[in-house]
């Protein structure tokens, strides 16, 4: 008997714990999400998200946030989510109105989904940290005053597919067809026999997305109605030049037709180059000067430039591959084919010492094209980046390109030596060396007009901040060679002031849509070249004595990192991908708890499978190698965590890769 008596205790302790669980359940009901609670609304507490918030695209937050504890802060928190809804509201009722016009084959665009910052700004004596050339006198700038918290209203918005409903207003960015003409005879016994052609057509249109890829509507209080008034942006805006670019093919001219001779197999690559590699490989142009990479660029290169056409199709095959998750023989030989004939053509072009312009535009191609397709793990072999990128700095000098950029009659830029300066200037911060035409950028920097040589338009990066990288990657080179760190820490202000002053009358980064879902490419440059703006601090702070990726200078500005990025368009239709570097540079020195890691995930998880291929994926296993040793758990023993610089996994990984 002695022993049953204690056998009611457990049951007690356990309805105790129910009944206490029931209560902070009953409590949590109460109060809702740290957000409703703001809006004085009624929380239903769903999982992950309310309702309310899920509907309005609002971020979902039952864990105190941070702007909670501070009354300032709650304000311009309410205030940024009065301008969210009212600017939900004001895009329902513009896709309400094109509707109603429209024929019933379009589509409107899906509104945008916002979401509120976590953290607030951070200052500190590294933080002050500016950027300019290195020769350069310039006045300085005060960067530490912290921007608003409303400046830095996040968002996740996805692009709408098609430009069929402002074809009238805009017509040079209405979608186009391209007819691809293949051409194919048999012979039997060198005698020619049948012959048969066969055109393939490609569409910039897409079809309009399902119903449930459409943000779902949601009423909004009446209350806010009049607190926010919303201009209407028009991409007159824009004032962009169409005709910017010299694609050293002639007078820009659309091209319909491409007639070339191939075989069934490479019909199939030559197919799968245009509609499914080429829309990936300049986003940013696409945006600015739609479709004229493709009509003024790759498809004349195609037809006339027989090396050029090899390297599209042994990246097309490589595309393939690792899209398709293909395996075997066939595709690894028409990968290693093409690759073979590539290098074949360019050998004897070079020693032939002619067609200069043809064999950069194969040389730069089987560069930058890398940067879009394959895996970190491809085991084909191949020639590094760099080896080849030394035979497209003979080319450009052959070429005098360099010269031609210093020279203000030329009106129009060079697309090569544009393509040619990117892939330098990114290229020498991953080998930790000068760029090759840093003295040409340091030139066009300090020049009091025309310096831009179209590095903004191509890739999103304002050129000024893209010399002070150039100046940076000079500056690191100097300490590999033993510059007094007195001299460098002075270099390192001077460089950071310059920073600085590419800041000035600018507002931060901003929603890049207008209240039409309207992409502006001028504010997507905008934000593109704040994000390489911070990346470009933390590269310089790096370069510091004893700097360390947990000093409060550097935890604050990959925060700031972190918000500009949220302005990013996200998903498969977004530009992460043309981000590489700066994410390189900013996940490297993530600190564990940062929250650049879980928006770094994010961002993966909304790529899908192109999160893993190119570029992209490559520096995503980078940083995993390099967060691992950084957090301790490859050290002996699991011991304390140690900064380990990502060039070093790199090395040990036996990786040789162009994160651009």
């Amino acid at each position: 008997m002695a022993v049953s008596q204690p056998k009611p205790k457990p049951a007690a302790k356990a309805n105790s714990t129910t009944t206490k669980g029931k209560m902070q359940m009953h409590r949590r009901s109460r109060t809702g999400c740290y957000t409703c609670r703001l809006r004085r609304k009624k929380c239903d507490e769903g999982s992950p998200s309310c309702t309310a918030c899920k509907h309005l695209g609002l971020r979902c937050e039952y864990k105190r946030p941070m702007w909670w504890s501070n009354n300032d802060q709650r304000r311009l928190q309410k205030d940024n989510i009065k301008m969210i809804i009212k600017r939900k509201k004001l895009s329902e009722k513009t896709n309400s109105t094109t509707t109603q016009v429209m024929t019933p084959g379009s589509e409107t665009p899906p509104g945008l989904s916002h979401s509120l910052p976590t953290s607030a700004t951070f200052s500190d004596c590294l933080d002050r940290t500016r950027s300019a050339s290195v020769d350069s006198q310039l006045s300085l700038f005060d960067f530490n005053a912290p921007p608003g918290i409303a400046d830095y209203t996040a968002y996740n918005a996805q692009m709408h597919s098609s430009h069929s409903q402002y074809a009238s207003m805009y017509p040079e960015f209405s979608p186009y067809e391209i007819d691809v003409k293949t051409e194919r005879q048999m012979f039997v016994n060198d005698i020619p026999t049948r012959r048969e052609s066969t055109i393939s057509t490609f569409s910039t249109f897409h079809p309009p997305p399902p119903p449930e890829a459409m943000l779902p509507s949601f009423p909004v209080e009446n209350e806010w109605d009049s607190l926010y008034d919303d201009r209407r942006e028009s991409m007159a805006e824009e004032a962009l030049n169409m005709n910017l670019f010299d694609f050293a093919h002639g007078p820009p001219a659309t091209i319909r037709q491409v007639a070339i001779e191939l075989d069934e197999g490479d019909q199939r690559l030559l197919d799968h180059f245009i509609s499914e590699v080429l829309p990936t490989i300049f986003p940013i142009l696409e945006t600015n000067q739609h479709g004229s990479a493709r009509t003024d660029y790759v498809l004349p290169a195609l037809q006339s430039n027989k090396c050029y056409l090899h390297c599209c199709l042994s990246i097309s095959a490589q595309h393939y591959k690792s899209v398709m998750n293909v395996q075997g023989d066939q595709i690894d030989n028409d990968i290693m084919r093409h690759r073979y004939a590539t290098i074949s053509e360019l050998c004897e072009a070079l020693n032939r010492d002619t067609d200069h312009q043809e064999i950069l535009e194969a040389t730069l191609g089987m560069i930058f094209f890398q940067c879009s397709v394959g895996r970190f793990d491809d085991s084909l072999p191949d020639i590094p980046w760099h080896q080849h990128f030394q035979a497209a700095i003979s080319l450009v000098q052959k070429l005098d390109l360099s010269r031609q950029v210093l020279d203000a009659s030329h009106d129009s830029k060079s697309f090569n030596m544009t393509l040619t300066s990117w892939i330098d200037i990114l290229g020498s911060t991953i080998q930790g060396r000068a760029p090759t035409f840093a003295h040409t950028y340091r030139e066009k920097h300090l020049s009091p007009n025309n310096s831009s040589i179209g590095l903004r338009e191509l890739m999103g990066c304002e050129d000024r901040v893209m010399y002070l990288i150039s100046e940076i990657a000079c500056l690191e080179a100097l300490k590999k060679d033993g510059m007094d760190d007195i001299q460098l820490c002075q270099h390192v202000h001077a460089l950071g002031d310059q920073i600085g002053l590419t800041e000035i009358g600018e507002s931060g980064p901003k929603i890049p849509f207008n209240a039409h879902g309207v992409l502006s490419p001028k504010q997507l440059s905008k934000n593109m070249t704040a994000a390489f703006r911070i990346a470009a601090r933390i590269y310089l702070c790096s370069l510091v004595p004893g700097f360390s990726p947990s000093q409060a200078s550097c935890v604050g500005l990959v925060e700031k990192l972190t918000q500009a990025l949220e302005f990013i368009p996200s998903g498969q239709s977004g530009f992460d991908r043309s981000l590489v570097w700066v994410y390189l540079i900013g996940g490297s020195v993530s600190t564990a708890g940062s929250s650049f890691r879980s928006f770094f995930d994010e961002r993966l998880m909304q790529l899908g499978e192109l999160a893993n291929f190119g570029s992209f994926g490559r520096v995503a296993c980078l940083l995993r190698e390099v967060w691992g040793h950084v957090d301790g758990q490859f050290s002996p023993g699991g011991g304390e965590a140690h900064y380990v610089s990502w060039r070093d996994v790199m090395q040990m990984k036996g990786w040789d890769f162009l994160l651009i």
